[in-house]
């Protein structure tokens, strides 16, 4: 509302056809399917499928079946863990190439759109990138001082996943290596276990920030006047839409041409608008989404009390290496 980046944004060249894909796919989505879509049919297509909201809901299914099988569960629990750590290893040799496919991403989005659509939606980004930063600086720093972290320490802690994330424009290749690192810092295993994948479909802070921004944007470009109780209206229920974000594919693109089409505000035609530089704001989605999680996952074992604190101390606080076991 204060820097009005849509403002002067001309769209008499936008071609409608160039959305048809994404309003075709957004139309299609019935909230209430998808929520009903968590329960799995099949849990094998679920994990060939890579569903995350699917796999979720078995893996807490399974766990509460396990912890009632009591001691006999352990050497399963046991054959996990080794399966996990070779899951992990193979993980680490994706994410070592994994800097090269990012440069081909980039590289074909500039070749396409051309740096053109960058200087005309240049305010639009920036204003993004701001807000991005103050969230993460401003909202996320008072709740790790109100929870007694430094936020900044944290951030040097987990700096090699933050450029990951940065280069690859996707917070899921830092998973095992966030995981690995949050219970190195004394986080209670089961709480790294289920906070950081939940979080990757339940606590999209980065995408929650695009979608929200980007339907100001639109009506700022059509010259729709939106009131602030309007914008906050649609803001929550993007808040709600977002959530299955990472569960549809196409991820915040279509849900929020899903939430245009049930809004019926704004000319989604609009949405080609973003298609050029959707590649540049996928990296401060991404980075947005993974410290959010990664701030949530210390929290919350601050607050269950599932939390080494000498150890978090000596790892993130005071950067000492990690002990490893014997």
């Amino acid at each position: 509302n204060l820097v009005k980046p849509g403002v002067g944004v001309v769209y008499s060249n936008i071609h409608p056809d160039k959305v048809a894909q994404y309003t075709t796919q957004a139309k299609a989505m019935n909230w209430g399917d998808f929520f009903s879509h968590i329960v799995p049919v099949n849990i094998v297509e679920s994990f060939a499928k890579g569903d995350i909201l699917q796999v979720l809901f078995f893996s807490i299914l399974f766990a509460i079946g396990l912890k009632w099988v009591g001691n006999r569960g352990i050497s399963l629990l046991n054959n996990f863990e080794t399966i996990n750590k070779v899951l992990f290893n193979i993980l680490k040799i994706v994410m070592r190439l994994s800097p090269i496919g990012a440069f081909g991403g980039m590289a074909f989005t500039i070749g396409k759109f051309g740096f053109s659509s960058l200087a005309i939606l240049g305010k639009l980004l920036l204003t993004f990138y701001a807000t991005g930063l103050l969230f993460i600086f401003v909202v996320l720093n008072l709740i790790a001082r109100y929870y007694k972290f430094s936020l900044w320490k944290l951030l040097v802690y987990i700096k090699e996943e933050i450029l990951i994330v940065l280069g690859s424009s996707s917070s899921e290749v830092a998973l095992p290596s966030v995981i690995k690192k949050l219970e190195d810092a004394g986080c209670d295993k089961e709480v790294v276990g289920l906070i950081i994948p939940t979080g990757y479909s339940f606590n999209l802070d980065g995408t929650t920030i695009y979608l929200s921004m980007s339907v100001i944007f639109l009506a700022q470009v059509f010259n729709v006047d939106l009131s602030l109780g309007q914008q906050l209206s649609i803001i929550g229920i993007l808040l709600l839409t977002s959530k299955g974000a990472a569960g549809v594919t196409g991820s915040g693109f279509i849900v929020l041409a899903s939430t245009l089409t049930a809004l019926k505000v704004i000319p989604l035609e609009g949405l080609a608008l973003l298609i050029g530089v959707d590649r540049f704001m996928s990296e401060g989605r991404a980075l947005i989404n993974f410290i959010g999680n990664t701030v949530a996952t210390v929290v919350i074992a601050k607050s269950e009390k599932a939390i080494d604190e000498a150890m978090y101390k000596r790892v993130v606080t005071q950067g000492l290496p990690v002990i490893k076991e014997a």
